[in-house]
């Protein structure tokens, strides 16, 4: 089941549920339709991406199916190993000289979606606004406008 945003975001955003465990925050473009620079977007709680990968992967998954590798910016990241265990699964993790504002995520050969990464300090209204963004059909609106807010 994927986090639904709830109306009044809590000190954790709009995708906590009161009383349950923190789930990823992941906002994704709900057709599908891989018309847009982003098919989604993603608020880590910490740059650990040890800590913050699994939970993102096994959303992802339960979603899109298996997560076969991750693509992302090492130099924004604490202690990039080359592989996470997600699932049961252990997940290759590759360099993707993209930008630290996304997250390259393949689920077959040539079957990749980018995801936008809103960085975890970033306050609550600006991080739901870039979210929304991100995942709005057809978005075409660079990583850097959407994270201004």
């Amino acid at each position: 089941m994927m986090p639904i945003p709830l109306p009044n975001p809590s000190p954790n955003g709009p995708w906590t549920v009161p009383g349950a465990p923190l789930l990823p925050r992941l906002e994704l473009e709900p057709t599908q339709s891989r018309e847009g620079v982003f098919d989604g977007a993603w608020w880590p709680r910490s740059n650990q991406v040890r800590t913050e990968l699994p939970d993102l992967i096994t959303a992802l998954g339960a979603h899109f199916g298996r997560i076969l590798r991750v693509g992302l910016d090492t130099s924004a990241w604490d202690g990039v190993p080359r592989s996470v265990m997600a699932n049961g699964l252990m997940i290759r993790i590759n360099w993707f000289p993209g930008s630290d504002a996304t997250i390259s995520v393949t689920r077959g050969l040539q079957d990749h979606f980018l995801l936008l990464v809103v960085p975890p300090g970033t306050d609550p209204t600006t991080a739901a606004s870039a979210m929304a963004g991100a995942s709005a059909t057809g978005n075409h609106t660079p990583a850097a406008e959407l994270l201004l807010g």
